[in-house]
């Protein structure tokens, strides 16, 4: 028997929830296909209306705008890798292990999650590294914070910085540096492909250089003695 994940999002980010219809999960998967394809930039409800065979005001009906349907694809991301690395970090005691596994659930790709049938999660990784801060370079970015829209990728955050102190409980910096490796674990790869002269691993396409680089870094940072 299939199981389907359901996630929970924040009410505040659509009209009506996209998960209960299947237009609505049509729009969801339709927006992550064109998104990729061909940016956020070009992306329109018209045209996301075109390519499902449906009417924008259809679309609307879920979505007040696309700035909108994109912090909540981002969010749904933020959500569902906080449980991937929560479940593939439930048996593990080490807290180095821990965080080579999470290092490594940043910084590589990602494969289509089958309980998830209608968002594609590989799709939206790369939308992630290519789109994902334009959710909060925004003028209204604090107006959005109010309504908790950023919550999934702070409680990711928080997470990280949690096991961040199981390896070094007196590191003053644990929510900088959570924020940080994911942040930079997508600028690498992004930087790979786009701008290879702002990295070291545009000649390698291999993923795990930007692995071993994360983690030396991370590993160097929570090493010193040196608190004060």
């Amino acid at each position: 028997m299939d199981i389907e994940l359901q996630i929970k999002m924040n009410e505040k980010l659509f009209l009506r929830n996209p998960e209960q219809s299947e237009l609505g999960k049509r729009i969801i998967m339709h927006s992550i296909r064109l998104i990729y394809k061909n940016g956020f930039e070009a992306f329109t409800f018209k045209k996301l209306a075109e390519n499902m065979g449906t009417t924008e005001a259809g679309v609307y009906r879920y979505f007040e705008n696309k700035h909108r349907l994109l912090v909540y694809i981002v969010a749904w991301y933020w959500t569902w890798l906080h449980y991937q690395v929560m479940y593939q970090t439930n048996n593990i005691n080490d807290p180095v292990v821990k965080l080579k596994m999470i290092v490594k659930l940043l910084a590589t790709t990602v494969e289509d999650d089958l309980s998830t049938s209608y968002v594609d999660e590989s799709l939206l990784h790369q939308i992630i590294i290519t789109e994902g801060s334009k959710t909060y370079l925004t003028k209204r970015v604090s107006e959005d914070n109010k309504y908790k829209l950023f919550k999934p990728y702070k409680d990711l955050c928080a997470h990280i910085a949690s096991i961040i102190l199981e390896c070094n409980p007196h590191y003053r910096y644990p929510k900088s540096l959570a924020s940080t490796i994911i942040e930079m674990a997508h600028f690498q790869n992004f930087f790979k492909d786009h701008l290879p002269s702002l990295t070291d691993f545009s000649e390698n396409k291999d993923e795990s250089s930007t692995v071993v680089f994360l983690e030396d870094m991370l590993f160097r940072v929570l090493s010193k003695d040196d608190l004060k």
